[in-house]
């Protein structure tokens, strides 16, 4: 598998972007850093803090964070179990003392990955709820709609549960943050691992008809060639039959299928192609790649029909026993989420809770909008995945890159190395993973 070494970027604290957006409203910038003047003046506490009652959704005992999330419609099943496991972290650390002595309040809210739902659900965090901060909101078209109004009214908008390179854009949205290795990277990496390992093989696409397909695409096309692909089929999440999509791909002789599908579509993919008696292989993003999602599709056959299916991830394993955040995220959710299966979404959305609380944690004492952005660019804030982040003044992307897995045995189990990625390269990375603080809580 030839990946490249990850070189690093130098980090900032330093926001240029925010700068050139903040010029649109200059004005009002300027009359609100009269006013925190004034009261910083007829304070008695530390003369540059800034009073918990002038930032949005701070309190001296609570910050207020929201999301956006699909509880219903067509990518409920496995994502809707995200914002429970993220608000289960939350209540742990909760329980423990909080951040600086103030707890996490989480406020979920349905948009049925439906963007003309987003929008209003996220005006209503932050216009009405005033929250500090948007997190993990989830899905490439849904998050769209709303990236010029978090950015245009300066609101903190953490870790888009996507993996569209959209949000690593900081001039332009220099309130936006990614969390996913995005589906360029993914899609080289899968690229590279299924390369080595069925090089005769005629590879194809099964993608969703929006950025995420396209943006994977571009992934695969770089690494397999402007020709790599023998067929490339597009499904839209309002249908549910991709009888035509899986049998062009049959009748193109695709052995190996890359996958840039949500779980549901991922498991609509394998077993119609199972009813057709056209068994290829699997090669999906982490977006529609959890074993314990598609098998609750997928029923009895599940050991059979995933076989060997192939899958990148960047987060510890529900599966590895040994690894102390999944032992300790295990736990968590067993206390503060009972009844709920763990699997890769439980694993994803206590991720983005622990990420916000290091960030929240290196914030500082008087947590602002600015210190947290701030503390996300200091390269103290650095997750609990394989590879690092990429975080810096001139760079929001997530993680910048994964490892990949494999089924074998009903288990779903990481191979080889962590690779990430650089441009247009990509290599092992071989540094350690960043060591879980105490009680899996930042201090």
């Amino acid at each position: 598998m030839i990946i490249f070494q990850h070189s690093g970027s130098v980090r900032s604290t330093s926001a240029p972007g925010r700068t050139s957006r903040s010029k649109r409203n200059v004005l009002a910038a300027a009359v609100t850093v009269a006013a925190m003047a004034l009261a910083a003046c007829g304070s008695s506490g530390e003369g540059t803090s800034t009073a918990a009652e002038d930032v949005p959704g701070v309190t001296d005992s609570t910050v207020k964070v929201g999301t956006h999330q699909p509880l219903t419609g067509p990518a409920a099943a496995g994502y809707a179990s995200i914002s429970p496991a993220t608000k289960a972290y939350f209540d742990h650390v909760n329980a423990n003392g909080g951040i600086h002595g103030r707890t996490i309040e989480y406020t979920v809210k349905d948009d049925g990955y439906n963007p003309a739902n987003t929008q209003s659900v996220v005006r209503e965090l932050v216009l009405q709820d005033e929250v500090f901060a948007i997190l993990g909101g989830l899905g490439t078209p849904p998050h769209s709609s709303v990236l010029d109004f978090l950015n245009d009214n300066e609101v903190p908008d953490l870790f888009v549960a996507s993996g569209s390179p959209t949000w690593n854009q900081p001039e332009d949205y220099p309130y936006t943050y990614g969390f996913m290795q995005d589906y360029d990277t993914e899609a080289k990496g899968l690229a590279a691992y299924v390369q080595e390992e069925f090089p005769d093989a005629t590879y194809c696409l099964f993608g969703q008809d929006d950025d995420f397909g396209a943006d994977f695409k571009t992934g695969l096309e770089s690494a397999l060639g402007s020709d790599g692909l023998a067929s490339a089929q597009v499904y839209s999440t309002a249908n549910t039959d991709v009888a035509a999509q899986i049998s062009a791909l049959q009748a193109a002789g695709c052995d190996v299928n890359f996958l840039a599908s949500i779980n549901g579509f991922t498991a609509q993919a394998i077993g119609t192609a199972a009813k057709l008696g056209y068994m290829p292989k699997w090669a999906a993003s982490s977006a529609g790649g959890d074993y314990n999602t598609l098998s609750s599709y997928l029923g009895e056959n599940t050991d059979a029909l995933l076989e060997g299916f192939i899958s990148s991830n960047y987060l510890p394993a529900n599966t590895d026993a040994d690894d102390e955040w999944t032992a300790k995220f295990r736990e968590i959710n067993e206390k503060y989420n009972p009844g709920a299966e763990f699997d890769g979404n439980t694993i994803f959305g206590m991720s983005i809770g622990y990420l916000f609380a290091e960030a929240l944690n290196e914030a500082g004492e008087n947590p602002t909008r600015e210190s947290l952005l701030e503390a996300l660019e200091s390269g103290n804030v650095q997750g609990n995945g394989h590879v690092p982040l990429g975080f810096s003044g001139d760079s929001h992307a997530g993680y910048t890159g994964g490892m990949i897995t494999v089924i074998s045995d009903g288990v779903q189990a990481y191979t080889g190395t962590p690779y990430s990625a650089d441009g247009d390269s990509v290599s092992a990375y071989t540094e350690e993973r960043p060591a879980m603080p105490e009680n899996a809580i930042p201090q």
